[in-house]
């Protein structure tokens, strides 16, 4: 069992980071999945991934509706020192992270979720079908939103660095 969990760590700690917006708060709706996967156990015959991943979205609405966690914007000092060329283009980089974050973070919930799970984990839409509890059709109709939301959201602050 434990092999496995550190097996999933990676994929959890992503896909909690996704949910969150976060690292603080993504390391402890991960630790409140593992406690949780611990404590409980897997099912047979499930993939312990997809498990892992429907027991972490749980966690998170749970630690959402009970604590209103919402993600804010944080500006890391660091970011913004003084920085050689590669530093700047660096910057510029994580700038377009934390602004591609603040577009993801925006969405609805059960948009960034499915986004999440098929863009960042790289997951089949049937596979996040199966988690989330939905028709694949419904995953894909979401997706597509996601994906125009976010690129009107992004659209213009792309538009600004190019112009």
């Amino acid at each position: 069992m434990t092999n496995t969990i550190t097996q999933l760590l990676p994929a959890l700690r992503r896909f909690a980071y996704s949910l969150t917006g976060n690292q603080a708060d993504a390391d402890d709706v991960v630790q409140i999945t593992i406690e949780k996967l611990l404590v409980k156990g897997l099912p047979d015959n499930i993939e312990p991934l997809k498990w892992a991943f429907k027991v972490c979205r749980n966690v998170w609405i749970d630690e959402y509706r009970s604590q209103k966690v919402r993600q804010k914007s944080v500006n890391d000092p660091q970011l913004h020192e003084a920085a050689s060329n590669d530093e700047q283009n660096n910057l510029a980089d994580t700038q377009t992270l934390q602004r591609v974050n603040n577009a993801l973070t925006s969405l609805p919930n059960e948009q960034r979720e499915i986004v999440s799970l098929v863009a960042v984990q790289g997951m089949a839409y049937k596979d996040v079908a199966s988690i989330l509890d939905i028709p694949v059709g419904t995953v894909m109709s979401k997706l597509s939103r996601a994906r125009s939301a976010l690129y009107q959201l992004i659209k213009p602050d792309f538009s600004k660095e190019n112009a």
